[in-house]
């Protein structure tokens, strides 16, 4: 108590073998910190302990601090004065009795013999021997004379128990003396009751008593049996090579200590520090050593711990991340894509440059709206189409704007919306292309569903199979943004941040997507199909090189989209992939489908002119004769592998080549 705790502690044996008392230095400097030593030891053992301190080199290291067994003894401290330096010790408060000192001089040889140990008492204070036969030759000791007299033929000091001695005798009498009181009423000598002394009852009335002792001060006991503590608290110190023993204070009820007077081994005279363990710093926890409670190891709170006791480490909230010191938790930083990031301004340039490039054809096609070339082209198709891949360049802002409900609406829409409607346009263009050409092959007869207003109506119901599963999406799971903790969430709490972003899972965004991917593959099926029609019958080719090449990019975008999972990185990486991916899809389907008619309408306006009209009819089966002519002459003997009616075929499938577009425009 009172801020002292015991690191450990140490029993001398009743009888030390040798060593012992060095093994006991060895114990105490396990702990290197705790260097006051408490001393409960007869004079003998402290004597030991102090020579083996000395013997281990530790002078100046342990503190000692002794019991009243010490006090202010000499023999001790004697020939190891150093490593005693500055230990504190304790003796009881006492004052000379007079009156003992005139009747304990007085004492001889015949008028104690009552006292069976003062016999020994004479010899051993005179340096003689009462009897003769006790003497050893050459040993230079007398014969005791009787005549030797205390204080006079001896140094004479009294014994600072003696009072103690004194007011022990009289608690005894007075215990006894109310105790007969109690028990023996008007009676003389014991009666019946006391006869024998019930011990138990007997301590009962010691600790009772209450009387001015020898000294003037109170004899009394508390409920423990201890009387009152008076003590002299002395220091031994070295002054100018000279040892001795200072008074420094007292205990009387309360400590009364002067500290200016106390000095320390080597001359210092600040207080030194005794410790088990050094105290922890901030941001670490205390464990305890088991059954020491002031002995502890010092515990880093790691990773996201911080220091909620001296004892305690615990998990910050998710939200939040340990200070510096680990004392306490504070918000961990959200973050976003921010438009001045390169992996933004690469997405962001790539769609702008693709939207003034979007703009351009249209703004050209509308101008020669009605030029042989965009007439062509399926003019409504077209429109669909451009419209598909400006959403494509656009859904790049959307990607990148601050997530809030409205952004992230509008993502689910358009982030799909786009390629399907890219993708729609294509297939509904392609199945169009491959259904006139098998038919043409097995009749002639006009095909159904190839009208501009079929081919709407088809294309819009493409895409409404996606804009109707955004709406299930919608209903299913309201779109919000939320900031996800766990993304960047590293081992080193300093670098996690908070995601701010659209709840939109990988599995979700798989799911978007997927059904554009479906119509790109279904296109790029038909373009497949469709590859041995001749290429200026139609769109087929360069529908086909598009679908190859977005297959291309898509397969790309894939293991680095889904490699990235784990990445600190994986918001800026996936999103930069994703816009740039669909940026390039959108500009694949540009260049490779308008571009070549934009160049032919500004640059070669004279290729930009109807060609001679022929009938569906015609085309068709000119194509399709010249297939079976072709397949037949591979029969003939001499290896010829055209027919005069093929080679004629032919060339009337060539005339026709320029022809067949304006063809398809006249038949809309």
């Amino acid at each position: 108590s009172g801020g002292v705790c015991i690191a450990q502690s140490v029993k001398i044996p009743r009888e030390p073998k040798t060593g012992e008392f060095d093994k006991i230095i060895r114990r105490l400097k396990e702990n290197a910190n705790a260097r006051v030593v408490i001393l409960f030891a007869n004079e003998d053992d402290i004597k030991r302990l102090l020579q083996a301190a000395k013997k281990a080199n530790q002078t100046g290291h342990f503190l000692w601090v002794g019991s009243d067994s010490w006090g202010s003894k000499i023999s001790p401290v004697l020939h190891q004065e150093e490593v005693s330096e500055g230990a504190v010790t304790i003796l009881p408060k006492r004052l000379s009795v007079r009156g003992f000192d005139r009747y304990f001089i007085s004492r001889t040889l015949d008028n104690n013999r009552r006292n069976i140990w003062f016999a020994e008492f004479w010899e051993d204070n005179f340096h003689c021997k009462l009897s003769r036969h006790a003497l050893k030759k050459g040993s230079n000791i007398k014969k005791c004379t009787n005549h030797e007299r205390i204080g006079k033929d001896s140094s004479y000091e009294q014994e600072g128990k003696v009072q103690f001695v004194i007011d022990a005798v009289y608690a005894m009498a007075h215990a006894l003396h109310n105790m007969h009181k109690e028990l023996c009423p008007g009676k003389v000598g014991l009666c019946s009751r006391m006869d024998p002394i019930n011990g138990t009852m007997l301590l009962k009335f010691i600790r009772n008593v209450n009387f001015t002792g020898i000294a003037g001060n109170p004899v009394l006991f508390n409920e423990n049996g201890d009387a009152p503590g008076r003590y002299d608290i002395y220091q031994y110190q070295i002054k100018n090579n000279t040892p001795e023993y200072k008074v420094i204070g007292q205990w009387t009820n309360q400590l009364h200590l002067n500290i200016d007077v106390m000095q320390w081994p080597g001359g210092v005279r600040q207080v030194p520090t005794s410790i088990c363990s050094q105290p922890c710093r901030p941001g670490e926890r205390k464990k305890t050593v088991k059954g020491i409670p002031c002995c502890w190891h010092c515990e880093r709170c790691d990773g996201y711990q911080y220091q909620a006791d001296p004892y305690t480490c615990k998990m910050c909230r998710f939200d939040l991340r340990p200070n510096e010191n680990h004392t306490g938790c504070r918000s961990i930083p959200i973050v976003k894509l921010e438009w001045s990031s390169p992996w933004a301004v690469i997405p962001v340039f790539i769609a702008i440059l693709g939207i003034l490039a979007t703009l351009f054809v249209v703004v050209t096609f509308i101008r020669y709206n009605d030029t042989p070339i965009v007439k062509a082209s399926g003019r409504e198709l077209s429109y669909v189409l451009l419209t598909g891949i400006f959403l494509c360049y656009a859904t790049t802002f959307l990607m990148i704007s601050t997530p809030e409900a409205s952004i992230c609406s509008l993502r689910r829409i358009f982030l799909g919306l786009g390629m399907s409607i890219s993708y729609a346009a294509l297939l509904t263009k392609t199945n169009r292309i491959y259904r006139i050409f098998e038919q043409g092959k097995k009749s002639v007869n006009p095909l159904r569903f190839i009208s501009p207003a079929s081919q709407l109506v088809i294309t819009f119901s493409l895409i409404s199979v996606q804009l109707l599963g955004v709406c299930i999406w919608f209903g299913v799971d309201p779109s919000q943004a939320i900031i996800d903790y766990e993304d960047q969430r590293t081992a080193n709490p300093e670098f996690a941040r908070g995601v701010l972003k659209c709840d939109i899972s990988d599995l979700s965004l798989i799911c978007l997507l997927g059904y554009s991917m479906l119509l790109m593959v279904t296109c790029t099926v038909y373009a497949i199909k469709t590859r041995g029609v001749p290429e200026t019958f139609n769109e087929a080719k360069p529908i086909g090189f598009t679908m190859y090449t977005t297959c291309i990019v898509w397969l790309a975008f894939i293991p680095i989209f889904f490699g990235t999972s784990q990445s600190t990185e994986k918001m800026y990486i996936q999103t930069t992939t994703l816009t740039i991916s669909v940026s390039l899809s959108a500009s694949v389907s540009l260049g490779m489908l308008y571009m070549p008619k934009v160049y032919i309408v500004l640059f070669h306006p004279e290729q930009n002119v109807p060609k001679r009209k022929r009938s569906l009819k015609a085309v068709v089966t000119a194509a399709t004769m010249s297939n079976k002519f072709t397949q037949k002459g591979s029969f003939r003997p001499n290896g010829e592998a055209k027919s005069e009616l093929c080679e004629s075929l032919e060339t009337q499938v060539l005339a026709s080549k320029q022809t067949y577009i304006s063809y398809s425009n006249h038949a809309i």
